[in-house]
């Protein structure tokens, strides 16, 4: 089973160009070969704490993104570049509640399209049991322009997996088949729990 997991990692890693290191205790995903690191983004919890870092890296027209976190819980977490570039874990809603991160806004969206076609939309994040997690994934939809607009962007790992707006019309919410508002906007990932903003 370990050895399944590792060989599809691979095969992620060779689409991309990049290669991966995926034994304990080795160092984040390698960079491809003659490609730029464009930005990071350093991730904390809401007590401060450091997680790992994210990094952006240009490579064949594509930005290629990877990350090694830890101490995050079990399972799969939303995992997305939201638009603005402000990682505040005291953030209030327009009702005064604390809602950490809140201030960096919602997924990078310059098309305005629905949740799972966002520009900020990336693989979800799959922590193992001692809470680590390394992430490898690639988008046409980032690039530098996006990630250092006029109020930069940030990172952020959400509280639950994320379904991608995936619902099928076989399913309703309120007696409307597919899915709602929420899950088109968020993908149902719960509550924003690390936060990095993205820095060159």
């Amino acid at each position: 089973m370990r050895q399944t997991r590792i060989l599809r990692l691979i095969a992620a890693s060779a689409v991309s160009g990049a290669v991966v290191a995926l034994v304990p205790g080795a160092a984040a995903p390698a960079r491809e070969a003659g490609s730029q690191s464009n930005a990071s983004a350093v991730v904390r919890d809401v007590n401060g704490a450091v997680l790992g870092t994210v990094r952006f890296d240009a490579a064949g027209g594509r930005i290629v993104v990877t990350g090694r976190l830890s101490g995050l819980t079990e399972g799969f977490h939303g995992f997305h570049v939201h638009a603005v570039g402000v990682c505040d874990p005291r953030a209030t809603d327009p009702n005064g509640v604390v809602v950490p991160f809140l201030s960096a806004g919602a997924h990078l969206n310059p098309a305005g399209t629905t949740h799972g076609h966002h520009a900020g939309d990336l693989s979800p994040m799959l922590a193992a049991t001692d809470g680590r997690a390394v992430t490898l994934t690639q988008s046409e939809q980032l690039s530098a322009a996006r990630l250092f607009d006029a109020d930069g962007s940030a990172v952020i790992i959400h509280a639950l997996p994320d379904n991608l707006a995936h619902i099928p019309v076989r399913y309703s919410a309120a007696g409307i088949p597919g899915p709602d508002a929420a899950s088109l906007a968020t993908g149902d990932a719960g509550g924003r729990t690390a936060c990095g903003v993205v820095t060159r």
